[in-house]
């Protein structure tokens, strides 16, 4: 069988041969070609059509985010980000996500063996699931604009308002109260699908979102931050015993379980673990979903999108045997991996199965109607 034809890019030719012997360790896997910038990338992405490219980030005379975009654009082909563990390498890594990229995996360190041995294992892992995965065809969300703050001293608009504590006892009161919860699955193209769900939700949408990404410690906070700036309504990395608020979602940080909890006269609070991982994986879909069965004095509206594997689709049968008012698979069309929802299909427990950019107006239609 041919192996999968890969395209490595990175400024440094120390790493461009250790991401290259990493890579060709794996039969599976032939490196046709090595660039040390993102205009060498584009030309030779033109020339070799490779199947998957791995992309640096930082690069003289075009960085990898800009290439990407050009890829994208001129000739689309998945690929793989490598990324650094900084902050700043964690924000261009989640606009990499939404501009296209498929995944990222974290850029070796150095030359320490069992550093490299894992991010072999996982870089393998990725190619794979980058050469078989889908280009979203998905047209790109409508802008919402972000509301912008007047000038002193007329205050904020209350949706944009910081969020109240549990001490702003009318206002905290009045957004504790709510009968919907959304919560929300997701992994392996997963940042740019919960851009376009969460873009079109309104400040006023009357329930609280609650949301699993597979996605490393570091990562979740960048990304709560990057969708934050771009939605009418919050969006926070969860925290140990956060109050759940209408017109909030709460991303589960990397590295813990996100359940529900309840706290008898105190609304429902978020609960975070680092309880064994399920089916591989911290936070875990199945285990959030899970958490909400007993909640069915609650109406739950529960989506599952693209991502490898099957997480979250027991979760999502035993809430749709337990009552729940809502069941979305996201359609094989729009999936960049179609693996978790296509399991959720083959339970039988999907409700509705829809293209990425129609889960936020069932949502709407099923929750403010």
């Amino acid at each position: 069988m041919r192996p999968v034809q890969v395209l490595v890019v990175d400024d440094s030719m120390f790493m461009r041969r250790i991401i290259t012997d990493l890579i060709v360790d794996n039969p599976a896997f032939a490196v046709i070609g090595t660039a040390k910038n993102g205009k060498e990338a584009i030309a030779l992405t033109k020339q070799l059509k490779p199947d998957v490219i791995t992309m640096d980030v930082e690069m003289p005379e075009m960085n990898g985010l800009d290439a990407l975009v050009r890829i994208m654009a001129e000739q689309p082909t998945p690929v793989i980000m490598l990324s650094s563990l900084t902050v700043e390498g964690a924000e261009v890594t989640i606009q990499a996500l939404e501009a296209g990229a498929i995944d990222f995996v974290r850029k070796p360190s150095g030359s320490i063996s069992l550093d490299l041995y894992k991010v072999k294992l996982l870089l393998h892992e990725k190619l794979t699931i980058a050469a078989k995965s889908r280009l979203s065809k998905a047209a790109p969300p409508p802008p919402v604009p972000k509301p912008t703050p007047p000038p002193a001293p007329i205050p904020l608009p209350a949706a944009r308002q910081p969020l109240p504590s549990v001490t702003d006892r009318n206002v905290a009161s009045s957004l504790m109260r709510f009968e919907h919860i959304v919560a929300i699955g997701t992994s392996t193209g997963g940042p740019k699908a919960l851009q376009q769900v969460l873009r079109q939700l309104p400040a006023t949408f009357p329930a609280p979102i609650l949301v699993v990404q597979h996605m490393p410690p570091n990562f979740t906070k960048s990304l709560a931050n990057r969708l934050d700036s771009l939605c009418s309504i919050r969006v926070v990395e969860a925290e140990e015993a956060m109050p759940l608020m209408k017109g909030t979602a709460y991303i589960a940080p990397g590295g813990y379980h996100m359940t529900l909890a309840a706290k008898a006269g105190d609304g429902y609070r978020i609960r975070l673990s680092k309880d064994e991982p399920r089916s591989g994986h911290r936070p875990s879909v199945d285990t959030l979903f899970d958490s909400l069965v007993p909640f069915g004095e609650l109406k739950r509206h529960i989506v599952l999108m693209t991502g490898m594997g099957s997480d979250g689709a027991k979760g999502m049968k035993s809430l749709r045997e337990a009552g729940a008012a809502t069941t979305i698979a996201e359609a094989e069309e729009t999936c960049v991996v179609y693996g978790m929802p296509r399991s959720a299909v083959e339970l039988g427990c999907a409700g509705y199965v829809l293209p990425q950019q129609e889960i936020s107006e069932k949502l709407i239609e099923q929750i403010m109607k």
